[in-house]
């Protein structure tokens, strides 16, 4: 048994329609996607790329976009098929040691994805504004609450938001197009393998892991499970052909805005003479001088837009990675300052310590780091869909097996190309630094290695799938009857409500008059939460007054109780309230307010349920 991937939208778009209606109830997770293949990132690889060698890298662009349509669809058919994600699949069928290192690692991807998204935000708000890269970065860290209002609206909400501005993007670049008028005949030249030297290998590694995104492999096994179908061979052939035609148009749609970004950066810069334009921010500029300030403005709403939508997609990754790999779930809002956090961080470092213009390259790093995990997601993935226990007769054809394995082998290969030619430089270069770099560096890369070789070769030699759980809780026991549970002790909460009347009826109905009764109320004036004990404030002696009418009440009723009152924070106060009187039933009214409400005055029965072991009975 294991829990739905993103639980609170799993399965909640209906696609029992005819026609076209069929075809719109599956297009979504895709563009959901996709916007991982247009964001910030990949806007720093591409302007490097076709600034330093004009159209000669787009064959390199075309050759990512192909091995990522392969790779979306076949994460695609293991969320359809196998009705999970990858990070739950991989929990599934790795053991525990090696599912923690990979858990890192996406963890990391993740960060180094979400750290593109809010240096381009950063960017495009300097661009449009004027605002200054630092208080730009520090801004990002609340769109949070954007994330949590399309969350709450449903996933069909969130996907409309995010396709609106991925045509905003497709839009500006297709005008950036016409302002700029590029060589048609070299960059139909760009389609053409060429070799490439070091500094081309860095680019093209960046272009790929800036395109190809680990993280976006998770989200897409996880996104196609909120389309509801059946789930019968027709059911899932039909998921499965429809959800691949909703990813080729999408991706295609990401390789047109990559292909204009490193086309404009080719006609605008390459052929102007300008060979080393890694910042964002000198490519607007160097557009304003030769094109006008429609060039530029363009440019800094695509770049908002695409930072905007790419962090959205991101904290859902991280949400699906979390509960997959360590079946830990948090609230979103959380898990998104999380992500944040761990991204703003080296960003505001970079800016403090070396300045705006380290950013370009602060980018192109995080796409390589990207790249760098691409294989850890990759294998599991090919593995996973050449399963014939876990897929049935829905298993990968022997020809896309071929291919997969040939894309996971060029990724593999360019990487550990790359690592090695940089672990040689740094040696070349480290003097008597060379320690640190044999004590610290290579044995994480030897490491890595090691895991990498693991996860390839643990499926062949491990015959069975385990059914393991996925739930962040236990699974149902047997229930056999017993005799019924008196309660001696009650705790009856109290706040002085119109809600008051209810909670004590309802208390007095679980313990009758052969229970004892403890009115608890707590203090929370500033007075009591300084003073404890010693609080003699108006309010205390109000609510002492009140307590001590309820208490008459029901002792002339013939009920046996007593009164306690607490200062300061209330979930406290109630849980040491409970443990010194030998409470063993507490009820308690809902605090009547949710939303923003929450977050601003909390919620004490959220606090308390966590912190006593007795049963609670809520009464609304």
């Amino acid at each position: 048994m294991r829990s739905e991937s993103l639980s609170e939208v799993h399965s909640s778009v209906r696609t029992d329609r005819k026609g076209w209606r069929k075809i719109l109830a599956f297009i979504g997770p895709a563009y959901l996607v996709s916007v991982g293949y247009m964001d910030p990132g990949n806007w720093a690889t591409d302007i490097a790329g076709g600034s330093e060698f004009g159209y000669k890298l787009i064959w390199v662009l075309l050759m990512s976009n192909l091995i990522a349509v392969l790779l979306q669809s076949l994460s695609a058919r293991l969320g359809i098929v196998g009705g999970m994600d990858l990070a739950q699949a991989s929990k599934n069928a790795y053991p525990k040691w090696a599912n923690i290192p990979l858990y890192i690692l996406a963890e990391i991807a993740i960060a180094a994805c979400d750290l593109a998204e809010i240096v381009g935000m950063a960017i495009g708000l300097n661009l449009l504004f004027g605002l200054p890269l630092i208080w730009g970065i520090s801004i990002t860290a609340f769109d949070t609450i954007l994330l949590l209002f399309l969350l709450k609206k449903g996933i069909r909400t969130m996907e409309i938001f995010i396709v609106s501005l991925v045509f905003i993007i497709g839009l500006s670049f297709l005008i950036e197009m016409f302002i700029i008028g590029p060589d048609y005949g070299e960059l139909a030249k760009g389609f053409l393998p060429s070799s490439l030297n070091t500094d081309g290998l860095y680019i093209a590694i960046g272009i790929i892991g800036a395109t190809v995104m680990p993280h976006n492999l998770y989200l897409h096994s996880s996104l196609v499970q909120t389309r509801k179908f059946d789930r019968t061979h027709e059911g899932m052939k039909n998921a499965i052909k429809m959800n691949l035609f909703d990813t080729t148009i999408a991706l295609n749609m990401a390789f047109f805005v990559n292909v204009s970004i490193l086309v404009l950066a080719a006609a605008a810069f390459y052929v102007n003479g300008y060979f080393h334009v890694a910042e964002i921010q000198d490519a607007s500029k160097l557009l304003n001088h030769l094109f006008g300030k429609a060039a530029p403005t363009l440019f800094a709403i695509a770049l908002i837009a695409s930072g905007q939508s790419s962090t959205i997609t991101g904290t859902l990754a991280g949400q699906i990675v979390m509960e997959g790999h360590l079946n830990l779930r948090i609230q979103p809002w959380i898990r998104r300052l999380i992500t944040r956090l761990l991204a703003i961080i080296p960003a505001l470092f970079t800016i403090i310590y070396f300045g705006d213009k380290a950013l370009g390259g602060l980018l192109i790093l995080s796409q390589v780091i990207l790249s760098l995990q691409l294989g850890f997601a990759v294998i599991p993935l090919i593995h996973f869909n050449s399963d014939k226990k876990l897929m049935k007769e829905f298993t990968i054809k022997l020809w896309v097996k071929i291919l997969a394995w040939l894309s996971a082998a060029i990724i593999v290969y360019l990487n550990i190309h790359l690592v090695i030619d940089e672990i040689s430089g740094w040696i070349a270069s480290a003097g008597g630094g060379k320690i640190f770099i044999y004590t610290l560096v290579m044995p994480f890369f030897i490491g890595s290695i090691a895991l990498l070789a693991y996860i390839f070769i643990h499926p062949f030699i491990t015959s069975t799938w385990k059914k393991k759980s996925q739930l962040p809780h236990g699974q149902a026991l047997d229930f056999t009857e017993s005799a019924s549970i008196e309660y001696k002790h009650i705790g009856i909460a109290i706040d002085f409500s119109w809600n008051d009347q209810k909670i004590i009826k309802s208390a007095l109905n679980q313990g009758g008059k052969s229970a004892t009764y403890t009115f608890i109320h707590v203090v929370e004036s500033a007075a009591a939460r300084y003073l404890g004990k010693n609080t003699m404030d108006y309010e205390t002696q109000l609510d002492h007054d009140s307590l001590i009418k309820y208490q008459k009440n029901l002792s002339d009723l013939g009920y046996k109780s007593n009164i306690q009152i607490g200062f300061g924070g209330a979930a406290a106060e109630i849980t040491r309230i409970i443990l010194h009187h030998d409470i063993d039933l507490l009820v308690m009214g809902a605090h009547g307010h949710k939303g923003f409400k929450d977050m601003v005055f909390g919620t004490t029965v959220d606090a308390v349920r966590h912190k006593i072991k007795i049963p609670l009975f809520i009464i609304n």
